[in-house]
């Protein structure tokens, strides 16, 4: 339920997060799509790349099992990369 009579905790939010080992996974991402943008083309001026425009950066080893942005990222739709079987989602199998 959203806090309506008093404010939001983010401060213990953010404590929460590092005691999980959320918050070194969530770094990793934003550096991602930030060097992604940095050495994309952007010709609309609105600060993403246009190649990933819409797209989520992918992480060829997942974050979740281990990865980091050295082992290799790709431009994926959100679609295929939401479905592949991160730590929020569980595999799609083929039949």
């Amino acid at each position: 339920m959203p806090y309506t009579k008093k404010k939001r905790p983010y401060k213990k939010e953010y404590e929460q997060q590092k005691e999980r080992g959320k918050h070194s996974n969530r770094m990793e991402r934003q550096r991602a799509r930030r060097k992604m943008d940095k050495k994309g083309v952007d010709k609309n001026k609105n600060g993403k790349a246009d190649k990933r425009e819409g797209k989520d950066i992918a992480h060829k080893k997942p974050l979740s099992k281990g990865g980091k942005n050295k082992d290799g990222v790709k431009v994926q739709s959100r679609k295929k990369n939401r479905a592949a079987g991160g730590a929020m989602s569980s595999p799609k199998k083929k039949r």
